[in-house]
C-alpha cells in the first residue's frame, strides 16, 4: 500500500482540467527523473509514485540511488548510507564515506570543462564578471591558502558578511576546503543583529566587504561590521573585499586586525592550496540562525554531506537543473536559499548568476534584464516580489527576450492567484511550469514541490520533493485529507539540521519532534486535495482561530487579493472578547486607488462571500506595505506586534523596518 503522502497514479494518469501547465512531451522523456526512472527500470505508468513510496519506505536507498544519479565526486565512496542508531531525531549519513562539498563542487568541472562558465555576477552599476570553472577552481585554491595563512583551518568559526559577489562564493567553498564552519549573515542587517550572530557563533574571523550598492546607494557594510566588532570580542581578524573603490574615502582601519582580501591574495608564499583533505561527511560546515520571536535566534547545524547534497538532489529532481543551465535565484547569502544555490548549481555543473542589487533599480526591468543578459535557464523569487513588480504592468518584463528560461521557481510563502497567473502568463508565456517550493532552512532545502512530469495548478504543489516523507495530520498524528492540517515528516533525510549550534538538544528535540514522537513537525499548515494536489495554509503559529473555527491566514489573504484594489494583504488576529479571536487584514492597495471606507467595506465583503461570516473581518486596513524580509516572506507576528502596540521581538531580518511604525499609525488613524 502506497504512503498517505504519495497521490494516486492513477489521478495524475489522466488529464487535470483545471492545470494550468502540462509537461510536454520532451520533459516526460529528457528530464532528470524520467532518465532516473529508466535507469531504475521502474515498474509501468506509475513509477513516480512507485519510487515515492518505496523512498518513504527505504530512505538509505533512495538516497544512495539519487546521489549516484546526480554523479556527485565522493572522495571515498561511504560502506553505509544510513545509520539510525541514535533514533530518527539524530541520523547519521554516510558512515565510512569522504566527501568535501567545495571540493565536488570545483574539481570535477576544473577537469572536465575546464572554459565552460561557472558564474556570472552583475553589479547594480552595470559591472560584470565572469568566471569559468577553471578560474573558479583556481580562486577558491588561492583563497583557501590565503585564509590559512590568516589563521584559519579545521573546525575555525567564521562569518560571512557579504553581498552577492564572486568573493562571497569563493569564501565560501574556501572555507569549506578547509574544514573551517562558517555562519552567513544577511547584508542588510545593523550592526547589533550581526554581533548577536558572531556572538552567539563565537567566530573568530569575519569575511566583509568596505561596502555595496543598492537603489544606487552605498551600504557601508565595513562601518557596520566594525559596530557589531565593538560587541564581538571573540573575532581576531577581519578580512575586507574591496567592492566600491575609488566610491569612497580612507576605511576606519583596525591596522591589528583588518586585512584586505586582495592584498592577503597577492602576499608572498601565496601559492594555491590544491590538496582537499579527506572530509567525513558528518562535518559541520555550515551554521545558519534563524530568527526567532523572541530570545536569541537559534542555530542550525549543517554538514558537507548534507545540505549541499539535498540543494543538488532538489535542483536536480525537482528544478529539472542540467549541467550547462544557468540558475538565478534573487537571494541573499544570509537566506538558505544563497547557500543552497551555490551549493546545489555548482554541483551539478550548472552555471551561478548572482545580482548584488535591487530588483528594481534604476528602473522596473532590472530583474528581467539581468535574465536576459544571463541567459538565465531557471529563474527564482517571491511571491512577495512578483507582487511589488507587477504593479509596473507587463511592458518592463516584455521588453526583455527570456527566451532562455526553461523554468520559474517560487519560494518563501504561499501564492495569491493574480500574482501567480502574471508570473505564470507574463513571464512564463504560459509556457513555463512554475516550481512552487517550500521547505526551510533547517531541511536544507525543500518538503514540497512540483515534479515536471505531472501537471501542475495554479498555487498549488503537485507533491512531496522526491525523497521526502511528507504527510498532513491532524492534531493526534493521524494523516488527513481535504481538510488543513500540520505539515510533517515521517522519515530522516540527508539535509536534516544536525541540532541547534552549542548542543542545545533539548530545545532542536522540543522544537520539532516531540509533539509527535518519531515525526518531524514542520509548523506549516497544509491541505491535499481530492486529486493529491498540495496547498500551504501559512505558518502553524500565525493561525486564525475565530469563534473555535481555525482558519490559516492565507485563505482570508487570497479573499481579500481577489478585490482588485488590493497589490498584497497581512491576516492578522486580535483578541475579541466574545469570538476569542477576530480577524483584522492589512492591506496593499493599488496606488491609484485611494483606501476609504467604501474600498475597505468591498474587501471585507470579498472575505466573506468567500470564507463566510464568521470570518468577517474586524477591520480591513490599508497600510503602505508590510513588514517583509528581503527574501520577501511576509512577517505576520511583526504585523500583529505593531498593530496591538505590542513588543515586535527580533526585527534585524526586516527589509523594510518603516513598515512597523506604518501599521501603528494606520490603526491610529483607524481608531
Amino acid at each position: 500500500m502506497a504512503h498517505p503522502s504519495a497521490p494516486s497514479g492513477a489521478v495524475f494518469g489522466r488529464d487535470v482540467p483545471d492545470a494550468a501547465w502540462r509537461p510536454p512531451p520532451d520533459l516526460l522523456v529528457e528530464s532528470r527523473v524520467a532518465r532516473l526512472l529508466r535507469a531504475l527500470d521502474a515498474p509501468g505508468a506509475d513509477d513516480l509514485e512507485w519510487l515515492q513510496a518505496r523512498a518513504v519506505a527505504d530512505p538509505g536507498w533512495f538516497w544512495g540511488t539519487a546521489v549516484d544519479d546526480l554523479g556527485l565526486a565522493w572522495q571515498r565512496r561511504p560502506g553505509q548510507i544510513l545509520d539510525m542508531r541514535d533514533g530518527i531525531e539524530w541520523a547519521r549519513w554516510w558512515t565510512g564515506g569522504a566527501f568535501n562539498h567545495a571540493q565536488a563542487a570545483t574539481a570535477p568541472r576544473a577537469e572536465t570543462d575546464p572554459d565552460g562558465e561557472a558564474l556570472t555576477w552583475e553589479g547594480e552599476d552595470g559591472a560584470v564578471r565572469r568566471l569559468t570553472h577553471a578560474e573558479l577552481r583556481d580562486h577558491v585554491d588561492r583563497a583557501a591558502a590565503m585564509l590559512a595563512r590568516n589563521g584559519i583551518g579545521r573546525g575555525t568559526r567564521v562569518g560571512i558578511f557579504l553581498p552577492m559577489l564572486p568573493e562571497t562564493v569563493v569564501a565560501v567553498l574556501a572555507l569549506g576546503k578547509l574544514r573551517a564552519i562558517f555562519t552567513p549573515i544577511f547584508s542588510g542587517y545593523a550592526a547589533h543583529a550581526v554581533a548577536t550572530r558572531l556572538h552567539a557563533f563565537q567566530a573568530t574571523h569575519l569575511i566583509t566587504a568596505d561596502g555595496f550598492l543598492r537603489r544606487g546607494r552605498v551600504v557601508p557594510l565595513k562601518e557596520v561590521a566594525d559596530a557589531a566588532l565593538d560587541e564581538t570580542p571573540s573575532v581576531e581578524r577581519a578580512i575586507v573585499v574591496r567592492r566600491l573603490v575609488g566610491r569612497r574615502g580612507a576605511l576606519p582601519w583596525k591596522a591589528a586586525r583588518d586585512r584586505w582580501w586582495d592584498e592577503e591574495l597577492s602576499a608572498d608564499g601565496s601559492a594555491p592550496l590544491r590538496e582537499t583533505p579527506e572530509t567525513d561527511p558528518e562535518t559541520p560546515y555550515m551554521v545558519i540562525y534563524t530568527s526567532g520571536t523572541t530570545g536569541v535566534p537559534k542555530g542550525t547545524v549543517h554538514v558537507h554531506g548534507g545540505f549541499p547534497i539535498k540543494a543538488a538532489q532538489d535542483l536536480a529532481h525537482t528544478f529539472d537543473l542540467r549541467a550547462g543551465d544557468a540558475l538565478f535565484w534573487f537571494t541573499d547569502l544570509g537566506w538558505m536559499m544563497g547557500p543552497w544555490a551555490i551549493s546545489g548549481a555548482l554541483l551539478l555543473g550548472a552555471r551561478l548568476i548572482l545580482y548584488e542589487g535591487a530588483p528594481d533599480w534604476p528602473g522596473p526591468d532590472r530583474l528581467w534584464a539581468v535574465a536576459e543578459r544571463a541567459r538565465a535557464t531557471h529563474l527564482g523569487v517571491s511571491p512577495t516580489l512578483v507582487r511589488a513588480l507587477l504593479v509596473h504592468g507587463e511592458e518592463p518584463v516584455r521588453s526583455h527576450d527570456l527566451r532562455s528560461l526553461r523554468v520559474l521557481g517560487s519560494t518563501g510563502e504561499p501564492w495569491n492567484a493574480d500574482p501567480w497567473r502574471w508570473y505564470f502568463r507574463v513571464v512564463g508565456g504560459s509556457r513555463l511550469p512554475i516550481v512552487n517550493y517550500s521547505g526551510g532552512t533547517e531541511v536544507s532545502g525543500g518538503i514540497l514541490g512540483c515534479t515536471l512530469l505531472r501537471p501542475i495548478r495554479p498555487m498549488s504543489f503537485n507533491g512531496p520533493c522526491i525523497g521526502m516523507a511528507a504527510d498532513v495530520v491532524d492534531a493526534s498524528g493521524a494523516p488527513v485529507r481535504g481538510t488543513v492540517g500540520e505539515l510533517v515528516l515521517r522519515a530522516p533525510w540527508p539535509g536534516m539540521t544536525r541540532g541547534f549550534w552549542g548542543g542545545d538538544r533539548e530545545r532542536y528535540l522540543d522544537t520539532y519532534w516531540r509533539r509527535l514522537p518519531g515525526t518531524w513537525v514542520h509548523g506549516d499548515w497544509a491541505v491535499v486535495d481530492p486529486d493529491g494536489y498540495w496547498y500551504l495554509h501559512g505558518r502553524s503559529d500565525d493561525t486564525l482561530k475565530v469563534a473555535g473555527k481555525r482558519v490559516g491566514p492565507a485563505e482570508v489573504e487570497t479573499a481579500a487579493c481577489a478585490h482588485p484594489a488590493v497589490v498584497e494583504a497581512a491576516a492578522i488576529g486580535v483578541p475579541d472578547a466574545l469570538k476569542g479571536e477576530s480577524v483584522v487584514v492589512l492591506v496593499v492597495l493599488r496606488p491609484d486607488v485611494a483606501g476609504d471606507a467604501d474600498v475597505t467595506r468591498e474587501i471585507s465583503e470579498r472575505i466573506v462571500s468567500d470564507l463566510g461570516k464568521p470570518l468577517r473581518p474586524a477591520a480591513v486596513i490599508p497600510v503602505p506595505e508590510l513588514p517583509r524580509t528581503r527574501s520577501g516572506k511576509i512577517m505576520r507576528r511583526v504585523a500583529r506586534a505593531a498593530y496591538l502596540g505590542a513588543d515586535p521581538g527580533d526585527l534585524s531580518g526586516l527589509e523594510n523596518a518603516a513598515a512597523v511604525d506604518a501599521i501603528a499609525s494606520a490603526r491610529g488613524s483607524h481608531g
